[in-house]
């Protein structure tokens, strides 16, 4: 990935977050004479990512178990315009760019047909994503017929992804003067991107 050192994300706290809060990962993985792409949501445990795909997705077949692969999660991103810079009106120096946060996950992809693998898997993901949307509500497995689960699990295999290189990015208008900075975000206040807002105005405290 270009990534020019002023953008360079070091803070794995970030990197972290961002993969929390953006689980829906892009999966890219070369399978001889092509590359089969997925949208896939994944969770970070210890070294590794861990998720599942449908039966039918035929990335299972087509990829070698162990083959090397890249997961790519983004963050909230926007257009921004050289109108919002205050300093343009004095040299018009500014042009349009874009303002994101990427993270790209490279490593070996495992794939698990074994049912222990794959209630884990769901099991776990489950736990997770309903207790931070429902709380004490949380739906768990067992709300559902034992018959109904077990043909679900049938339709599915699990994914461990072993994590070898990260690299990450903040584009954030980190290269822009503090009063264009400013401005930034407070544009993106009103245009409700209060994800990109809170980082810039992280970044900008002592």
């Amino acid at each position: 990935m270009y990534n020019p050192e002023q953008f360079l994300e070091k803070n794995m706290h970030e990197i972290k977050r961002i993969v929390e809060e953006y689980p829906l990962a892009t999966c890219v993985v070369n399978n001889g004479s092509d590359f089969e792409i997925n949208h896939i949501p994944m969770i970070w445990q210890d070294e590794d990512l861990i998720g599942h795909i449908a039966l039918s997705n035929q990335m299972h077949k087509m990829c070698d178990d162990g083959c090397n692969a890249a997961f790519v999660f983004r963050a909230e991103d926007t257009y921004i315009s050289p109108n919002w810079y205050p300093s343009k009106k004095d040299t018009h120096k500014q042009v349009p760019t874009w303002n994101y946060q990427v993270v790209h996950m490279h490593g070996q992809l495992y794939f698990h047909h074994d049912d222990k693998e794959k209630l884990a898997v769901v099991g776990l993901l489950t736990k997770h994503h309903e207790h931070k949307e429902n709380g004490d509500k949380a739906w768990k497995m067992r709300d559902a017929p034992k018959d109904y689960m077990k043909m679900m699990l049938d339709n599915i295999v699990a994914m461990r992804f072993q994590i070898k290189k990260i690299e990450a990015k903040s584009k954030l208008s980190q290269n822009k003067e503090i009063v264009d900075y400013q401005a930034v975000i407070e544009i993106m206040r009103q245009k409700q991107l209060h994800g990109i807002a809170s980082r810039m105005q992280k970044r900008n405290e002592p």
